[in-house]
């Protein structure tokens, strides 16, 4: 497992990130306790190094379990929590969205109540979640930047919401100069990544990508068909199934990047981000021992050619030969497209 750096952090994260959102939750399916921690100490086992939690992931169990599970190792992994939402005051209601809070004095508590459930004095990484770019004042940056004087984190990030808000929270987060943005981004949603790597470049910026949902909820990884059911609260339910029949459609077309069995469809999707240099990690949701083994061992299969990053290039502009709606569009933005249409691009590419 090779590790990037996120942006001139100095903080260095594996290119396979573990999301602990899969635990102290139900929404990635059920698991006890004990195969929370035995997912988390087998990702140790294949090299992964990046840890990724929130803390209103099962409102602060995810933290708990991680914290228990890595408490051994602490001296070997890079540790990211976000913060930003009040679940301490307001119960959850499936997966609807809490009420956020990200006022300075807020945010220092809920960072100290993290860091207790974590067991640890800092984290490498923290990130403000979901955030729109008018919550985000002068004076919570300055609380940011006080917490990392003072050490208790080393880098910031902004992690941003598929239907919440991303365009001007992602732009705003690289003119501030934040180490990296966490945002949805695979080989068939790839809005608002595009977008942010062309903006780093143009900025000349150093932030880096956390590239969050690289299977597109389980097709690219073929665990998501057409016809599959999946349980009663499974977050991947949210797409609708236009999603998954158009999906099946583009996926024919990618055979390719797997390339007489060098590397599966789901290495390939992971190799694919990696080989944009902007992107520091790729954290895929785990569910099983076996997803650890397949997509830990990612990038160390053959990188995708310029001619395969091309070709890709070329099928996304097309929407993959597919002419059919795939019923996203009122997902993908918290305003309804105005913010896409204002800026020129289209839902299913640029």
């Amino acid at each position: 497992m090779q590790t990037r750096t996120l942006g001139d952090s100095g903080v260095e994260v594996s290119e396979v990130g573990f999301g602990a959102w899969v635990i102290g939750t139900d929404w990635w399916g059920d698991r006890s306790e004990e195969q929370a921690v035995e997912m988390v100490q087998h990702a140790i086992d294949r090299g992964i190094t990046y840890f990724d939690t929130g803390d209103v992931y099962g409102h602060g169990r995810s933290e708990e379990l991680l914290g228990r599970a890595l408490a051994e190792h602490r001296d070997e992994v890079t540790l990211s929590t976000k913060v930003g939402y009040d679940f301490y005051n307001n119960p959850q209601a499936g997966h609807g969205e809490l009420p956020k809070r990200l006022d300075p004095e807020w945010l220092r508590t809920a960072v100290e109540r993290s860091l207790d459930r974590l067991g640890v004095d800092h984290v490498e990484f923290l990130q403000i979640h979901n955030a729109n770019v008018a919550e985000v004042t002068d004076d919570l940056v300055a609380e940011l930047e006080a917490m990392r004087e003072e050490g208790l984190v080393d880098a910031l990030g902004w992690a941003l919401g598929p239907s919440i808000g991303w365009l001007a929270e992602g732009d705003r987060a690289v003119e501030l100069d934040f180490d990296a943005v966490q945002t949805v981004f695979n080989v068939f949603e790839q809005v608002p990544g595009r977008h942010f790597l062309d903006t780093i470049e143009e900025e000349d910026a150093d932030t880096s990508l956390v590239a969050r949902v690289p299977h597109s909820s389980g097709l690219l990884n073929e665990q998501v068909r057409p016809d599959t059911e999946l349980g009663e609260g499974d977050h991947r339910g949210h797409r609708p199934d236009e999603w998954y029949e158009t999906g099946w459609e583009k996926l024919e077309t990618l055979r390719f990047l797997e390339r007489d069995g060098e590397r599966t469809m789901g290495q390939a999707a992971i190799q694919w981000l990696l080989g944009h240099d902007a992107v520091a990690a790729v954290t895929p949701t785990f569910r099983t021992a076996d997803d650890i083994d397949e997509w830990a061992a990612a990038p160390s299969t053959p990188a995708l050619s310029d001619e395969e990053m091309a070709r890709v290039e070329e099928l996304y502009r097309t929407n993959f030969g597919v002419d059919r709606d795939d019923g996203m569009d009122a997902l993908r933005s918290s305003v309804g497209g105005d913010d896409l249409a204002g800026t020129g691009m289209q839902s299913a590419g640029d």
